[in-house]
C-alpha cells in the first residue's frame, strides 16, 4: 500500500522537517503534496531529491488525500483540518489547537499509541507540545515500573520552536552584539541573545493557574492527557539562546523505590532513548549534540535524596524531530501498522 499525503505549512521549519523524514524513513508515499499560504504558492521545497512546488492550502481538495501532516500554526489549522478530516485524510496535526479536545487523541506513539483507537471519529490525531513528548518518553518505562506522584521540570528551549523568525532574531542579534549595536526585540520580549527569558508563550491572567505561561500550562495538563491524570506536575519553562534542541532538568518522586541502576536498565532496554552516563566517554549529553538525531537523551542520572523516592536525570532531543516532525510521522506509522 502507498498514501497520498499532503504536508500544510511545508516551507516553514517543521514543514520542511516532516519532508526530509518522510524520504529518510521510506514512508510509503504514492504523491506528496506541499501546501502553504497564498504567498508562498510557487516556491520549492525539497523531498527526497525531487523540488516539490508549494500549492495554495485555500484552494486545495483533501479528496483522495491519505494524509495530512499539519503545523501552519493554529489558526490555520483549527480552519482546516477539519475540512482535511471530513473529506477522508487522517490529519496529524502539529498545532496546538486539538490537543485538549477530548475526542482528539494526543500522541506519543511510544508512550500511549492504544489512543490511536479512536482516531476516526474526527479523522484529526494532536501531535502533543515538543517539550511535553521528549518529558513523556523518557518518564514512560519510569512510570510502567514504580508509579510517578509528582514531577518538576525545568525546560532550557531553544529558539526553533518559535519558529524561523525567531531563529532569525537569535543571529541578527548575536551579529549585532559583536558590532556594539543596540540589539531589537521583534520575536521575543527581551533580548535572546547572551540570554535567558523566562517565559515561552503568553502569561495565564486568570484562575487557578494565574502566573504560569501556557508552554508550563501545556506541560502540565498534556502529561495527565498522555499519561496519567494522577500525576502532578511542576513546569518551569525557560528560552535559551540555541537554534536546535531542547533540554530539560527533571525531577521526578515516585509511589516506590527505583533505584538508579534499574532506571538506566528501563531506559536502555526502552525503544527510542539513549543513555549518556558518566562511563561513557561523552559524560553528558548537550542540545548542539543531538541535532539531527532522532532519539531522546538521558544523562546526569542520579538520586534525589531530598524526598523518600526521588530521581533527577536530564533529557535532551532535538526538538524539530522528535519534538514535532518526526513524532508526527511515527503517529502515521503507527496506524498504517496497526488500524488500516
Amino acid at each position: 500500500m502507498t498514501y497520498k499525503v499532503a504536508v500544510v505549512g511545508a516551507t516553514g521549519n517543521v514543514g520542511r522537517e516532516m519532508l526530509e523524514i518522510l524520504h529518510e524513513r521510506n514512508f510509503p508515499v504514492s504523491e506528496v503534496v506541499a501546501l502553504a499560504s497564498a504567498r508562498s504558492v510557487g516556491k520549492e521545497v525539497s523531498f527526497g531529491d525531487k523540488d516539490l512546488k508549494v500549492q495554495d492550502l485555500a484552494k486545495y481538495d483533501f479528496k483522495g488525500t491519505d494524509f495530512v501532516f499539519s503545523s501552519p500554526g493554529a489558526k490555520v489549522s483549527a480552519e482546516f483540518a477539519p475540512k482535511a478530516g471530513e473529506a477522508g485524510a487522517i490529519v496529524i496535526d502539529n498545532t496546538s489547537h486539538f490537543r485538549m479536545e477530548p475526542d482528539v487523541p494526543l500522541v506519543v506513539p511510544e508512550v500511549n499509541p492504544e489512543a490511536l483507537k479512536d482516531y476516526s471519529k474526527r479523522n484529526i490525531i494532536a501531535n502533543p507540545n515538543c517539550s511535553t513528548i521528549q518529558m513523556l518518553v523518557a518518564l514512560k518505562p519510569l512510570h510502567d515500573a514504580a508509579k510517578i506522584k509528582r514531577v518538576v521540570v525545568s525546560t532550557y528551549q531553544s529558539v526553533s520552536g518559535a519558529g524561523k523568525e525567531a531563529m532569525d532574531e537569535l543571529f541578527n542579534q548575536s551579529r549585532t552584539f559583536f558590532m556594539n549595536n543596540e540589539p531589537k526585540n521583534e520575536v521575543f520580549p527581551k533580548q535572546i541573545a547572551f540570554n535567558v527569558i523566562p517565559q515561552i508563550d503568553k502569561f495565564i491572567e486568570t484562575g487557578e493557574d494565574t502566573g504560569m505561561t501556557k508552554e508550563e500550562w501545556k506541560m502540565v495538563v498534556e502529561t495527565k492527557k498522555i499519561l496519567d491524570s494522577k500525576i502532578e506536575v511542576c513546569a518551569n519553562c525557560v528560552r535559551m539562546p540555541v537554534f536546535i534542541g531542547h533540554a530539560e532538568m527533571v525531577n521526578v518522586e515516585f509511589e516506590s523505590e527505583l533505584s538508579v541502576k534499574e532506571a538506566k536498565k528501563l531506559w536502555r532496554d526502552f525503544d527510542g532513548i539513549s543513555i549518556i552516563d558518566r562511563e561513557s566517554e561523552m559524560e553528558f549529553i548537550t542540545p548542539a549534540e543531538c541535532a539531527g538525531e532522532d532519539d531522546v537523551f538521558v544523562s546526569r542520572i542520579r538520586k534525589d535524596n531530598s524526598v523518600k523516592h526521588g530521581l533527577n536525570f536530564w533529557c535532551v532531543s532535538d526538538n524539530m524531530r522528535k519534538g514535532a516532525a518526526l513524532n508526527s510521522i511515527q503517529i502515521a506509522e503507527a496506524i498504517i501498522k496497526d488500524y488500516l
